[in-house]
């Protein structure tokens, strides 16, 4: 495979990076692929359990390898795995890890996902979301495995994992593509499971905001659907919003297929965590796009694992950032 990030001098940690979620890749969908369809019903959660840990697992030991002294922000830690009444889970998921790396053990995998315990902000630290979009998973539709690499505050590396998104078509399930960015340099996207060429990703160009298409998450725990509706009719949005879990919201914009994804508060208590972002904030940033929160400050990742300062998530194609931001103000979204 070409790898135009090549001469780079963080190049070795994108090509990690990319191993890392390739990996975690191959497991999630191992693990989904057996999910029965009576899954949502029996609200059985036991599946993306198992293949959060092994995901992290996988992950947080690629990394460990290639850089044992950089601390790591991920989403799990092994204490529930290892309580009595859990011995199943963790057999399931030592399973699903032995498939990959036939060597480890159960204190070996526990081990490894602990590597991802880190909270506190650090000069140089990675942030791993093992499985975000846990419903999508379940409903065996799109999620992602985000990782991205932060240096004095900066989100300088990512890779965003998305094993169900195809390379073309909004929505439709394909077979996996992954999304490299390095700051300043571009991002790309390339197979999860093959060596393809990679492809240079851009935002879409549209200004006309009559025209725009929103991404939204399917549920609406943390973000306001109503808000969202308030704002396409006060921009007369023709399109009916893409509603898609996870990350992956952030691909369809870095490649042009909807200019915004909107994570609008429902009340100004709940934060962000870092790793729900980091990896797809710079992939759209490197694809020409803008981030900000409702009130246009940029995201900052000096505050742990939360974005303490920060209100909501505002992603666009850059062009109709500003007036996305002008009717949030206008109609009073995020004033509590």
């Amino acid at each position: 495979m070409n790898r135009p990030w090549a001469s780079h001098p963080l190049a070795l940690e994108l090509d990690t990076a990319l191993a890392a979620v390739r990996e975690a890749g191959l497991l999630c969908r191992s693990v989904q692929s057996l999910i029965d369809p009576g899954t949502l019903e029996k609200k059985d959660k036991s599946p993306v359990t198992v293949a959060d840990f092994g995901s992290q697992a996988l992950v947080c030991r690629t990394l460990g390898e290639a850089f044992p002294d950089d601390p790591v922000i991920g989403e799990e830690d092994s204490k529930d795995l290892r309580e009595a009444g859990n011995e199943n889970t963790l057999e399931r998921m030592l399973g699903h890890v032995q498939k990959l790396r036939p060597e480890a053990d159960a204190d070996t995998v526990c081990t490894w996902i602990d590597r991802g315990g880190a909270k506190d902000y650090s000069a140089r630290f990675w942030t791993l979301d093992p499985i975000d979009g846990t419903k999508g998973f379940l409903r065996k539709m799109q999620y992602a495995i985000s990782l991205a690499l932060i240096i004095d505050g900066e989100i300088e590396v990512a890779a965003l994992g998305c094993p169900n998104l195809g390379s073309e078509l909004l929505g439709e399930r394909g077979d996996g593509t992954v999304y490299l960015a390095i700051r300043g340099a571009g991002v790309w996207q390339v197979p999860l499971t093959s060596d393809g060429e990679p492809e240079v990703v851009k935002t879409s160009g549209q200004t006309d905001t009559t025209q725009i298409r929103f991404c939204e998450s399917v549920e609406s725990a943390h973000s306001s659907h109503s808000d969202s509706a308030r704002i396409a009719t006060q921009l007369a949005i023709v399109a009916d919003p893409a509603r898609l879990d996870s990350q992956t919201k952030y691909a369809v914009v870095a490649r042009g297929e909807a200019e915004a994804y909107l994570r609008l508060p429902r009340d100004n208590k709940y934060k962000e965590k870092i790793w729900d972002h980091a990896g797809g904030v710079l992939v759209v940033l490197e694809a020409g796009g803008r981030v900000t929160d409702i009130t246009g400050k940029d995201l900052d990742f000096t505050q742990g694992y939360m974005l303490q300062n920060n209100l909501g998530v505002i992603v666009t194609n850059g062009l109709v950032h500003d007036a996305v931001l002008k009717t949030i103000r206008e109609l009073g979204i995020g004033q509590f």
